[in-house]
C-alpha cells in the first residue's frame, strides 16, 4: 500500500490555489481603497481594451463567415469596438458607464451569495455578511450616481474584492482543516 492510500489525512485539492486568490484578492481590494480614482479609471480602460479586443475579434469573424450569424457578429463587434473605444478615449464618460455594469455585477453577485448562504450550511454567516454588504453597496452607489461615478466604483470593488478575499481565506483554511 502506498503513502498516500495510508494517509486518510490529506486536505482536499485545491485549497491552496483558493487561499492564494484569498490573498490576491485581500490585496487588491486594499490598493482599490488606497487609490480609488485610479482603480476606476483603470477598471474603465482594461474593460475597454476587453470591448475592443472582443469587438474586433468579432468583426473579424463576422467578415470572413460566410455562413451562419454574420449580421450578428458584425452588429455586435461594431458596438464592442464603439463601447471599448469609446470607454478608452474617454475614461471618465466610460466610469459612468462603467459604474453602472458594476451595479449590476455587485447585484447579482450579492444575490448569489444570498442564495448560497441559504442553501448551505457551510459558511453560512460569512456569506449572508458577504451577500448583503454586496446589495447593499450596489443600491448605494445606485443611489449616488452620476456624482460618485469616479470614486465609488473603486471603492464599491475595493471592499467587495477584500471581503471576498477574506471568505476566500477561511474557506480555504476550512478546507485544509478538514481532514
Amino acid at each position: 500500500m502506498t503513502d498516500f492510500a495510508r494517509d486518510t489525512r490529506i486536505a482536499p485539492t485545491g485549497w491552496g490555489w483558493t487561499l492564494a486568490y484569498g490573498i490576491v484578492s485581500v490585496l487588491v481590494g486594499i490598493l482599490a481603497f488606497a487609490a480609488p480614482f485610479p482603480a476606476t479609471l483603470a477598471a474603465t480602460l482594461v474593460v475597454g481594451f476587453f470591448f475592443l479586443a472582443g469587438g474586433i475579434a468579432s468583426l473579424v469573424a463576422g467578415f470572413r463567415n460566410r455562413r451562419g450569424h454574420r449580421a450578428y457578429s458584425i452588429l455586435f463587434g461594431a458596438l464592442s469596438v464603439l463601447a471599448g473605444g469609446y470607454m478608452i478615449l474617454m475614461p471618465v464618460g466610460g466610469a459612468l458607464s462603467l459604474t453602472l455594469m458594476v451595479i449590476l455585477w455587485l447585484g447579482v453577485r450579492g444575490v448569489m451569495e444570498l442564495i448560497v448562504a441559504f442553501r448551505f450550511r457551510r459558511l453560512r454567516w460569512p456569506m449572508l455578511v458577504l451577500g448583503a454588504l454586496n446589495v447593499l453597496l450596489a443600491i448605494a452607489l445606485y443611489t449616488t450616481v452620476p456624482w460618485s461615478a469616479l470614486t465609488l466604483p473603486g471603492y464599491i470593488l475595493g471592499a467587495s474584492f477584500l471581503f471576498g478575499g477574506v471568505i476566500a481565506i477561511i474557506s480555504a483554511l476550512s478546507d485544509r482543516k478538514e481532514v
